[in-house]
């Protein structure tokens, strides 16, 4: 059952998008993307770059792949920088820190160092502080102009398309896990459900480089209502002429916006799997949109051992403007 955002019209007013990177945001989805069992290929480069040390490491019992992590984790005030970020965190109260860490049950108890963090052991908690400014110095910062880049890019595209046809057609366009329809914005997948009022608080989007799953919004209802969304990466030149050979609308409305999707995804080549990790939908609907491009002529599947590739034909290619560049 899907989560379902409920919007006012005073809502649809105070909807936002970030400036910017949200750097706790990318750090705490960065840790998701190192556990995850369905892995990326996109980011294989950046995986192999990055030094699971025990620092690293009790950071990931935090950031479970799947699941709940805690929201202090990913205040607000990181929407202007790092450091207004991880002050934000050091301020956190006790009792919250407490409280969302008991909602780890999933996982194993947090380590010793975790029990004195929720009892409100002030040196702990600079220590956490200390620990997610290393690991962002050292993992995340020497590939944040690519992450600005990436983000820049779906801002832009983005902020274009609720200019010209408006916050009905942008929010349905955001990925396909998300579907808007009088005035509810529907999230799907099954690490969401229930109802969420915005209750006149609007909404801020906020794309992030290393969301490469389902969108994800913070678990407290009383918090600032955020929405955190895949960015897509984008091919050099992103300007095309309405209805040309590779604009996203016209494709949209060719194919529908979950098989668009799709294609471009497959622009890459992958499994079913990977599809539909990547384009936000189940490994069964993967399949079945993958044999519609197929029966097409749009895409080819070949067996590799256990796996089936999916890669673009030369028609398929055209229709996208040519390939789009790796992530």
């Amino acid at each position: 059952m899907p989560l379902r955002i409920r919007f006012s019209t005073a809502d649809l007013t105070r909807l936002t998008f970030a400036t910017r990177p949200d750097p706790l945001w990318e750090l705490l989805l960065s840790l998701h993307a190192l556990q995850a069992h369905a892995t990326d290929t996109r980011l294989d480069r950046w995986r192999a770059g990055v030094t699971l040390d025990s620092a690293t490491r009790s950071l990931l019992r935090l950031a479970p792949p799947r699941g709940y992590s805690p929201d202090f984790l990913t205040p607000g005030e990181a929407s202007t920088g790092l450091a207004a970020g991880l002050d934000a965190v050091l301020r956190t109260p006790a009792r919250r820190i407490a409280a969302e860490l008991a909602l780890l049950t999933h996982r194993p108890a947090p380590p010793r160092w975790g029990a004195r963090l929720a009892c409100g052991d002030r040196r702990e908690l600079a220590d956490l502080g200390r620990g997610l400014a290393e690991y962002h110095r050292r993992t995340l910062n020497p590939h944040w102009a690519r992450i600005e880049k990436v983000v820049d890019d779906e801002l832009s595209a983005r902020t274009r398309v609720l200019a010209a046809q408006g916050a009905d057609t942008m929010l349905n366009s955001l990925h396909p896990a998300l579907t808007w329809r009088d005035r509810v914005l529907e999230v799907d997948g099954d690490h969401v459900t229930g109802e969420l009022e915005l209750g006149g608080r609007g909404l801020r989007l906020v794309p992030a480089y290393f969301c490469r799953q389902a969108p994800t919004l913070l678990a407290d209802p009383g918090l600032p209502p955020v929405l955190v969304y895949p960015a897509e990466a984008r091919p050099p030149e992103t300007a095309t002429p309405s209805g040309a050979p590779g604009d996203p609308a016209a494709l949209a409305n060719l194919l529908g916006a979950t098989r668009a999707t799709a294609l471009r995804v497959l622009a890459e080549g992958c499994t079913t799997t990977e599809l539909g990790h990547r384009a936000g939908i189940t490994t069964s609907a993967a399949s079945y949109h993958a044999s519609i491009l197929r029966s097409s002529g749009l895409v080819t599947t070949e067996r590799n051992g256990t796996a089936v590739i999916h890669q673009l034909t030369v028609l398929g290619a055209d229709l996208l403007g040519g390939r789009e560049a790796r992530v």
